[in-house]
């Protein structure tokens, strides 16, 4: 590791690294991120103003701009989309891509492939949507960036919104990682090429580049929206990540890592879940709760002061082990100790951990937390070609003819230095490509008036633990003290899963309040969050909260280090019960 931390350490001033040196802390969670404070003073960026859109959508077709084609404009009429519900106003579908070219290195062909939305009726905001996943398909440009049963969109409410495949198709998902421009494309090269030509055919369309420009997403699209505030500070005045890795290649080698633990205690090792069932993920939750439930003043299913509770609940103490064979009542022993390694930071043979931990909460009982972290061998050989192909430096040969090989064999001493590694055909590593660089120097963004939001899931579970985020904020605030929650403000959402679910109040307009801030200067002192039980107005409802909460139960979130607490009077089903308070 020696030779892994020296390249580490040569790197930090340019890159967002975890930390492979610093101290355990008390919090599972040990990133590092180099920055400048922004100023104290900040200016109140003016509203959006409106307008109608000045051509035919046919004649959108007609639009030119340096290395773009145009393929097809569209006029679909109001309704002809939904969100919660509601219908979506008329608006132009343009469809087009950007920079074709064969690779020198893989003979394949590429492209930056989009979809652009732009309303009859303009509210003069435009919105880079942050697509998910390892991209490869062109998700559509409706605006929709994260949370359980959307309330409203970007284009529900008029804006003008970009998606794209970041560079490559679904084909090539398993080999792209071979083209070292298709890598960067992916990374952020993709955004930093559309978000121009958006915002020019935005002024072809109605006489006006937008008057307020926004980036956002869930997960991936989260940690683009991160880049977007570092790279294109001045293109972008409100940013908003939902439950974003800040270093997915590490990250994925943690979840590498996580499967390998846990295939120690599964009865079938090509099924985590047989590795901790959800009955005895109940019996975790069960545990987390009586230690940590009444924490926030009341007792309600959740646990609102997440960081006490990680001090309160002790596995090895608090969780009844079986003293014969497993029955969904207990844990084996091994396996305590195994969830115990999982919940852990992950290290090394010499036990220096290289990525954070995660946090103990009553929502690793929800599917989805299942789907992301008890996964199959056919997606633990996704993340091993993810890593060997995209990420590491010199890629292994593509496709990989055994991923499965490859993940059981993954050496955490030697093979991670990959991830930093450059050579003359790949001059960006992984770390430098897939992450927001020096994510502390927010000045560019802040100074102009810019906003950030940062919102993350507590039962995350996946490729994007929620100390990445809860580390670097605490880090923000020790550099800039209390001043920078003028302009960047970071909300855990307790027992939420990736992005959404869980046995939580996952339904929220982080949006919204985004703009509220970046235009009307209202600081976003909590954001209700609501239970998606039966009559939710979104249609979709959570099957996963307890028969015993109110269906419509609301909580805020609080802006980081503050939690809910119950004030001690008033119906605990409704947010107005409670303060944001240490």
């Amino acid at each position: 590791m020696n030779d892994l931390n020296n390249n580490i350490l040569s790197r930090l001033s340019l890159l967002m690294m975890i930390s492979l040196l610093a101290a355990c802390s008390s919090d599972n969670g040990n990133n590092n991120y180099q920055g400048n404070p922004p100023s104290n003073q900040t200016p109140q960026l003016s509203p959006a103003v409106g307008a109608k859109i000045k051509k035919q959508c046919e004649q959108l077709g007609s639009f030119q701009y340096a290395n773009t084609t145009i393929t097809s404009a569209t006029a679909l009429e109001a309704g002809a989309e939904t969100v919660a519900n509601k219908p979506i106003r008329a608006h132009c579908l343009v469809t087009g891509y950007m920079f074709p070219r064969t690779s020198p290195v893989d003979g394949q062909e590429y492209r930056i492939g989009f979809e652009m939305r732009l309303p009859l009726d303009w509210n003069g905001r435009f919105l880079f949507q942050g697509n998910g996943g390892f991209g490869g398909e062109i998700i559509p440009a409706l605006g929709f960036i994260g949370s359980g049963g959307p309330l409203t969109n970007a284009l529900y409410e008029g804006f003008t919104v970009i998606s794209s495949d970041m560079g490559h198709t679904l084909e090539q998902n398993s080999t792209f990682g071979l083209d070292p421009q298709a890598r960067l494309d992916y990374g952020y090269a993709a955004m930093t090429k559309l978000t121009p030509m958006a915002k020019q055919l935005i002024k072809f369309s109605y006489d006006k580049v937008p008057d307020r420009s926004y980036a956002a997403g869930p997960s991936r699209g989260g940690n683009l929206a991160l880049i977007a505030a570092t790279r294109l500070p001045n293109e972008f005045d409100g940013i908003y990540a939902n439950s974003p890795p800040f270093d997915l290649p590490v990250a994925i080698v943690a979840q590498i890592y996580d499967a390998l633990q846990l295939r120690k205690v599964a009865t079938d090792v090509d099924d985590l879940v047989t590795a901790f069932t959800l009955e005895e993920r109940k019996v975790v939750a069960d545990a987390v709760l009586r230690q940590c439930d009444q924490l926030d003043g009341i007792t309600d299913g959740m646990v609102q002061d997440v960081d006490q509770c990680q001090t309160r609940f002790n596995i090895e103490r608090d969780v009844p082990v079986c003293q014969g064979e497993r029955n969904g009542t207990c844990l084996s022993a091994e396996q305590i100790q195994v969830i115990s390694d999982v919940f852990k930071a992950p290290v090394n043979s010499k036990g220096e951990e290289f990525y954070v931990g995660e946090a103990y909460d009553p929502g690793i009982i929800g599917q989805k937390w299942a789907n992301v972290k008890l996964f199959s061998t056919q997606y633990l050989e996704g993340l091993a070609n993810a890593t060997a192909i995209t990420f590491q430096v010199p890629p292994e040969e593509a496709p990989l003819q055994n991923p499965l090989e490859f993940a059981l064999n993954y050496n955490f001493d030697t093979d991670l230095i990959k991830l930093f590694r450059t050579d003359d055909t790949y001059k960006e590593s992984s770390v430098e490509f897939m992450g927001p660089p020096n994510p502390l120097n927010l000045t560019p963004l802040t100074s102009k008036g810019g906003k950030l939001i940062v919102v993350h899931a507590v039962a995350d579970g996946s490729t994007a633990s929620m100390y990445e985020s809860q580390n670097w904020y605490k880090q923000l605030l020790e550099r800039n003290s209390a001043n920078i929650q003028n302009s960047v403000r970071f909300f855990r959402v307790p027992g939420m899963n990736h992005v959404s679910q869980g046995v939580a109040t996952d339904q929220f307009d982080g949006l919204t309040a985004l703009v509220r801030w970046v235009e009307y200067g209202e600081k976003p002192d909590r954001i209700i969050a609501t239970a998606r039980g039966p009559g939710n107005p979104s249609g979709e409802i959570n099957p996963e909260i307890p028969s015993n909460w109110a269906p419509n139960r609301t909580r805020p979130l609080c802006p980081y280090p503050l939690i809910a607490r119950y004030s001690g009077q008033g119906d605990s089903e409704k947010a107005e019960s409670f303060n944001c308070a240490r």
